[in-house]
């Protein structure tokens, strides 16, 4: 079974590149909804600029150009951390090389050289770089520091993590963000299988992963915490701070989203 990476949703990720004829189509479906939405905005930016001078419209035409090819892309996989619509339908992510979440800055480097190779060359230079390349990279993903895996499907952990109450103190106040994905993927497998595991091997196991995440882990836990224990609160906390950090970004976008909508210096909407 190949390695895979546990993200904040708590979704296994395939740590194999994904094929080209996968990047390919899911480019093409997000290709296809962008023309549609550019062609959309386009016919009603032009009805709303009729009464303007052709200076006014080239510069709305401009501006929407950017917003569809740059800010769209940027905001959608910053937002939903590298699922496009393309990518959400061939079952496909875009992840930092060490396998972290993309941000802000990976997907708007990946947007910017994406108007080149995509768009001006109609594909032609992300084709062959993929092409050329061992994990299927176009410039984008080389510039950025990304890559585009597969997301495993199946089933779900079978055994839910647990916060010990004697460490839910400790561990609220811990810095565990350092801790590598592919670590906690294994720290969160050893626990699926630990009540299926002879309790030699399972102590020996749980014993093993907690040294090796400990380092990764500030203050360390109480003296006598048991590996286990120690385990399930870190991944816990993990995961809930991962899925506080999404709820706060959906947040921000939305109070975004609304000031964006509103008139500026309080003049009341004359549509209203």
């Amino acid at each position: 079974m190949h390695d895979g990476i546990l993200i904040g949703e708590g979704v296994v990720l395939d740590a194999r590149p994904a094929s080209f004829v996968t990047r390919a189509l899911g480019g093409l479906l997000d290709a296809a909804v962008t023309v549609f939405l550019m062609i959309g905005a386009s016919l009603a930016l032009g009805v709303s600029l009729t009464q303007v001078g052709a200076q006014w419209a080239q510069a709305g035409f401009l501006a929407l150009t950017v917003l569809v090819l740059v800010g769209l892309p940027v905001t959608v996989e910053t937002l939903t951390r590298g699922r496009s619509v393309g990518k959400l339908a061939t079952g496909v992510r875009v992840v930092r090389d060490d396998g972290g979440p993309v941000r802000f800055r990976h997907a708007l480097i990946r947007a910017l050289l994406g108007v080149g190779e995509l768009w001006m060359t109609f594909g032609g230079v992300a084709v062959v770089t993929s092409l050329a390349n061992a994990k299927g990279k176009r410039l984008g993903d080389m510039v950025a520091g990304t890559s585009v895996i597969r997301v495993r499907g199946g089933r779900g952990w079978q055994v839910p993590l647990s916060m010990p109450p004697e460490l839910a103190g400790w561990a609220r106040t811990a810095d565990m963000r350092r801790l590598p994905d592919g670590l906690a993927l294994a720290a969160r497998r050893l626990i699926d299988r630990a009540p299926r595991l002879a309790p030699s091997s399972r102590a020996a196991l749980a014993d093993d992963l907690a040294g090796r995440v400990e380092p990764y882990v500030a203050p360390k836990p109480p003296p006598g915490t048991p590996a286990e224990a120690f385990l399930h609160a870190v991944l816990h906390e993990r995961r809930d701070r991962e899925l506080a950090r999404g709820l706060r970004e959906r947040d921000r976008a939305a109070e975004q989203s609304a000031a964006l909508h509103r008139l500026p210096y309080a003049v009341a909407d004359p549509r209203h």
